[in-house]
């Protein structure tokens, strides 16, 4: 390795902070949507 090789972060590289924001929203939105098709079947097949 040279002397005036330089390393950057991975936050200098991407410019953003790396948080797992995305990570959170789909596996919120998953869970919502697996219950919200859970309720389109189940109350259908009670009530019916």
């Amino acid at each position: 390795m040279s002397a005036d090789e330089r390393h950057y972060s991975a936050e200098q590289v991407t410019g953003a902070r790396q948080e797992g924001v995305v990570r959170w929203v789909l596996v919120i939105s998953l869970l919502l949507i697996v219950l919200a098709m859970s309720a389109m079947w189940i109350i259908p097949a009670l009530t019916g």
